[in-house]
């Protein structure tokens, strides 16, 4: 159902409104992981490039990040480019990082979201790898809103990163690693996590009708509440997102059970 198309502007105006009024401030999640999902997709629909479809996703986020703002989440990870994507043609790959390195750019340019790295650098561009560098090592004077840019991430490959952290600092320390074995927990790994020191998200969002995870946090999602949305990511309006947390809020939330 395309609600702009049945309702005149005023009306749909007033039901975003409507809704958002309805949302209980305490329901609304503190972290929230999206998988921007349908950029190609948005753009064979109007017979445009794909370079098109990606940037006019690059500017949903921008947009997605101010509802955040808005409506007081705390916590945005951003699942923008996989390690599967990186098998992408050079051509497509070339644009899109040049495209990620723009969004980057207006992220640092507001004062009030600070922004962290999730991913293998080693596999981007080193023009990519340095702004990621520059906006982790920024740290805003009163942060509204933290911001995890997850690219070239891979959820196997997070873990496997983290165990290997985690086996590294054990040998610097000296300890002896078949204690460490014996005696290994959930919170050992998570130490190490890309996340490490962050909530887990409470609700993971997919746009574009897929209804897998995708590899994207893998770990941190075991307890998340999940909501798989039809749009494709540029065409995600607020009242989908409203929707969204709508539709959250009437869960119960089950830890294990």
């Amino acid at each position: 159902m395309n609600l702009r198309m049945e309702m005149p502007g005023f009306l749909y105006g007033f039901y975003e409104r409507k809704l958002q009024h309805s949302l209980d401030p305490e329901r609304i999640p503190k972290h929230i992981g999206v998988m921007v999902d349908g950029n190609r997709r948005w753009a064979r629909q109007f017979n445009a490039p794909t370079s098109q479809g990606h940037q006019a996703g690059a500017d949903k986020i921008h947009e997605f990040l101010g509802w955040c703002q808005e409506l007081g989440v705390k916590v945005v990870t951003l699942y923008m480019l996989s390690t599967d994507n990186m098998n992408r043609s050079g051509e497509e790959l070339d644009l899109l990082m040049g495209i990620i390195a723009n969004t980057l750019d207006r992220l640092d340019e507001d004062a009030e979201i600070s922004v962290h790295a999730m991913g293998a650098p080693e596999l981007l561009p080193d023009y990519l790898a340095e702004r990621l560098n520059k906006l982790t090592a920024r740290t805003p004077a009163h942060e509204k809103l933290h911001v995890n840019v997850a690219v070239g991430y891979g959820g196997r490959r997070e873990i496997v990163d983290a165990v290997r952290e985690l086996l590294h600092d054990a040998v610097a320390r000296n300890a002896d690693i078949g204690k460490l074995a014996d005696g290994l927990s959930v919170d050992d790994i998570s130490r190490f996590l890309y996340t490490r020191g962050q909530p887990d998200p409470d609700l993971v969002i997919r746009t574009s009708g897929e209804q897998r995870l995708s590899g994207f946090l893998m770990w941190q999602s075991a307890y998340s509440e999940f909501y798989f949305c039809e749009a494709l990511w540029p065409a995600f309006r607020k009242v989908d997102f409203l929707r969204a947390l709508r539709d959250y809020a009437g869960r119960q939330r089950r830890y294990g059970s």
